[in-house]
């Protein structure tokens, strides 16, 4: 099977000469991780939203995150094998695409009331993310020198930031702010939100197929061999894992947040309030990447990944021993300090892999499952401990990363 070699593209320039960052396409890519942030920041809102439509426990409201980010350990690998035969322009369209049914999938599961239509929503949605995060990802280390595709890729992850600090807004207007009216009119709110989502789509769809042109990426052979280059890098499998307990704190915080706030030991808002106020830890991340993409020219990447490592344990430490506003700001700051930690893994982890970045690219997207996993593992810990010392299960994940950056990513850097 071909095998596409973003390495080959990145340096696809005259001897000598450091390649330029190609803007259009970069524009382009940055679309993508906007709208792959509005969506996922969404899930932040229908989990209070559906744990009490359906007066179900932490435990049972966590299969929203579950069924969402399984996708990616689902679809990664396929999405990786169909953009070696279609590329990467045919592979974004298609997920987009894939997107947008998942969109209008809400419909039926508003209109019936079962909770399973939502699961089987949420994992649609998701799976044509996980195609458009597979493509992205490495395309976006790939349009500049290698040297910067830290920083680069952080800066393009801004505006998936960007979309999860307005999801929430949004999805609170759209529903939480109308739970409390009429159901009828809850519904028609909901399909008024999918339906501009499902557009939205659709129309990015069109101009990418119609309109964008991106370069071609080289394509070379795959061999068993370099298949085994990919199981045997030990930065690249360590590097999974940080992504998996990466993804899986961020969004296990961002899963019970709204219940955080509504606990009345810990700050006691209502829950529209408390919807709102997600909004502020996506907006950390978004300030934290525009941060981070400037520092990180000049900081090493895995010292800043661990510096920001340290500072999410010592947040979640405070929140976790206090109560009120020092409670809530502190885990709010979480957000930011998460900022960097998802595209320097992935740079990281994906340096040195040459015509196997791909392969290693969907692997990584793979490990984003984590947040299928670690969300039910503190919805549990909530059941049994309380909410307030659940926040414990990130915390964990957080103290992993931190070694990541000062152990394991060393071979690859």
């Amino acid at each position: 099977m071909a095998q596409t070699s973003l390495e080959g593209f990145a340096t696809k320039t005259s001897a000598g000469v450091q390649p330029k960052i190609q803007r259009i396409p970069f524009a382009g890519m940055m679309s993508l991780f906007f709208l792959c942030g509005f969506l996922t920041a969404l899930n932040d809102i229908w989990v209070p939203y559906l744990k009490d439509a359906f007066d179900l426990s932490h435990t049972a409201a966590s299969l929203v995150p579950t069924s969402f980010f399984f996708a990616y350990f689902i679809v990664s690998p396929i999405a990786g094998k169909m953009i070696d035969r279609v590329g990467y322009q045919n592979g974004i369209v298609f997920g987009l695409l894939t997107t947008a049914l998942g969109c209008l999938l809400f419909f039926p599961a508003v209109t019936q009331h079962f909770y399973g239509l939502y699961l089987f929503a949420f994992f649609v949605v998701a799976s044509g993310i996980a195609m458009l995060q597979v493509a992205a990802n490495p395309y976006v280390t790939a349009l500049g020198p290698q040297k910067t595709s830290s920083s680069r890729l952080n800066l393009a992850q801004s505006t998936n930031s960007l979309g999860t600090t307005i999801g929430p807004w949004i999805g609170t207007l759209f529903i939480l702010d109308i739970v409390i009216s009429k159901t009828a009119e809850t519904n028609t709110t909901i399909f008024t939100l999918y339906s501009i989502l499902a557009c939205t789509l659709v129309c990015t769809a069109i101009i990418f197929a119609k309109l964008i042109k991106l370069p071609r990426i080289v394509a070379v052979e795959a061999s068993q061999d370099n298949n085994q280059i990919v199981w045997s890098n030990r930065p690249l499998i360590l590097g999974a894992l940080a992504i998996f307990l990466y993804v899986g704190a961020e969004v296990s915080i961002g899963t019970w947040l709204v219940v955080y706030f509504k606990n009345s030991v810990v700050v006691g808002l209502d829950g529209i309030t408390a919807g709102r106020m997600i909004t502020f830890y996506w907006l950390g991340a978004l300030l934290g990447r525009l941060i981070g993409a400037l520092l990180m020219n000049f900081i090493a990447a895995p010292k800043y990944l661990f510096i920001n490592a340290l500072m999410a344990i010592t947040t979640i430490i405070i929140s976790i021993n206090s109560s009120g506003n020092i409670a809530m700001v502190s885990i709010l700051a979480v957000g930011f300090f998460n900022s960097v930690m998802f595209p320097t893994i992935f740079a990281i982890a994906l340096k040195g892999l040459g015509p196997m970045t791909n392969r290693g690219s969907g692997l990584l997207c793979q490990a984003i499952v984590g947040g299928a996993f670690i969300p039910v593992i503190q919805g549990a810990a909530a059941d049994s401990l309380g909410i307030q010392l659940s926040f414990i299960v990130p915390m964990l994940c957080y103290i992993y990363i931190g070694w990541y950056a000062l152990m394991g990513a060393n071979e690859s850097t």
